[in-house]
């Protein structure tokens, strides 16, 4: 199919409004994030902070800054259920955060009641740099009480449910230190005891550097994992663990090339669908199989949320049976409308729709 029949696909999509209802637990992070828009590249950042350190101290005034609620699955919630989905968090917060979640969802019906308040909350401050024309988002994390959060944690309602949803989403395995792998292990099994399929977004790893290799061994090689989702950075990191002469691979290829080239690894080795999204193309590969779909061209308003808004796109593609392509289109929309929003809300079909017919 071509880019033009994917686009029409999507859009007879998007006008049905009889597209069915799905169930979709995410997990299990929540972070309380602020965003400091610098506005500048880095090397500019540093200098001043520099001038203000010689000087003992002192403050830089003008600096946007934007506290709201933060964490892939709480993110990826919120995208979903601005596309009309029926999401339930299992998450862990503090008192404090469990109010917040309450807050934002407050005109909702999103189930919280397998909210966990068992400690510390998860912080981040985001710090969105210029650079090339880009933003880039440095992410300074307090993961708090997610660090221990694990299968203990789980009680009967929790495991019930996710034996009985559509799909089972998993998150932020580096924030989950020290139980992540021996979670994703005991969730993706109970899943896979119901009638739901799993989808998995480890994001960052390398924060839990040590801990990769285990978690490739048991979870990423498993048949437990229908889709895994990542960036360019994350498919790297994974694929030079995979293959040793890989990494040598860098300096020969352009950053895009290379990030396509570590997903064809991974579906090689991983016996799930590799879905790849980057800043100019997403990709879906399932063993010699494979899809490519450009990104849009916007102004990017934001850095910091831009794969979560892509994984509720994709989420929802892929339960409602578009094609490939279709399905990397919708959620580089979702992606897209949300990045270049003025407001920072994500989307909803209309406006999904809306975006597409203007865009080119």
């Amino acid at each position: 199919m071509s880019l033009d029949e994917y686009k029409h696909e999507l859009q007879a999509f998007l006008e049905n409004s009889q597209s069915r209802d799905f169930r979709v637990v995410v997990m299990p992070d929540f972070f309380l994030d602020r965003i400091v828009d610098l506005q500048w590249r880095f090397s500019e950042f540093s200098g001043s902070i520099k001038e203000i350190m010689i000087h003992k101290g002192g403050s830089i005034d003008g600096i946007i800054q934007v506290d709201q609620k933060g964490g892939n699955s709480i993110n990826t919630a919120s995208a979903l259920l601005s596309l009309g989905v029926s999401v339930t968090p299992i998450i862990c917060t503090s008192k404090y955060g469990c109010e917040l979640i309450k807050y934002h969802f407050k005109d909702t019906a999103m189930d919280l009641s397998h909210v966990k308040t068992v400690g510390k909350a998860s912080i981040t401050t985001a710090l969105e740099f210029m650079e090339r024309n880009e933003k880039i988002n440095v992410m300074l994390r307090d993961i708090g009480a997610l660090a221990d959060f694990g299968l203990r944690d789980l009680d009967e309602k929790d495991h019930a449910l996710i034996a009985d949803v559509d799909y089972v989403c998993l998150f932020n395995w580096a924030g989950t230190k020290n139980h992540g792998t021996a979670l994703a292990q005991a969730v993706f099994e109970r899943t896979k005891q119901g009638r739901g399929k799993t989808y998995y977004d480890t994001a960052d790893p390398t924060p839990n550097a040590t801990n990769i290799p285990g978690l490739i061994e048991k979870v990423l090689k498993s048949d437990q994992i229908d889709v895994l989702s990542l960036n360019e950075n994350e498919a790297i990191t994974y694929a030079c663990m995979l293959e040793a002469d890989f990494r040598d691979k860098r300096g020969r290829l352009s950053f895009a090339d290379y990030a396509m080239e570590a997903a064809r690894i991974l579906a090689r080795c991983f016996s799930a669908r590799i879905d790849l999204h980057t800043t100019s193309f997403s990709a879906s590969l399932k063993g010699t199989h494979e899809v490519v779909v450009p990104t849009f061209k916007i102004e990017v308003l934001r850095a910091t949320g831009a794969g979560d808004a892509w994984n509720a796109g994709n989420l929802l593609a892929d339960f409602n049976g578009l094609s490939d392509g279709g399905r990397l289109m919708l959620a580089n929309t979702v992606s897209a409308c949300y990045l270049s929003s003025t407001d920072g809300t994500h989307p909803t079909k209309a406006k999904v729709a809306g975006f597409l017919k203007t865009i080119s």
